[in-house]
């Protein structure tokens, strides 16, 4: 049994490092913006990317709020606390913060 491992561990020293380490590793992909012409503006482009999934998971986290109060606005109608009007108008209000949020991070990321 040690032999075997031993065996295993010498056919493994003895191979390429390439071969070992990045067998079956993905590539890294290019940013959306694309490489640029040195480092620098790669990780520029880079983090531009990281922004915008920071600017889509803040948007997301508002649908769901947003999906949440008008949910329990919803549930509140059926208990007699808050009547259709009101719903309508959280409904609307939210629909509201939804656009001007995502105009905003829109407008927010251009500057990048």
């Amino acid at each position: 049994m040690r032999r075997m491992a031993f065996a295993t561990l010498a056919v493994v020293a003895s191979a390429p490092p390439s071969l070992v380490l990045a067998q079956g590793l993905p590539t890294l992909e290019d940013p959306s913006r694309g490489t640029g012409s040195g480092i620098m503006e790669t990780l520029r482009n880079y983090g531009y990317d990281i922004v915008m999934l920071i600017a889509l998971l803040i948007v997301a986290s508002m649908f769901v709020g947003v999906c949440y109060h008008a949910y329990t606005r919803y549930s509140e109608i059926h208990t007699g606390r808050a009547t259709w009007g009101q719903f309508g108008l959280s409904v609307a209000v939210g629909a509201v913060l939804l656009v001007v949020g995502i105009w905003l991070l829109t407008e927010a990321t251009g500057v990048l």
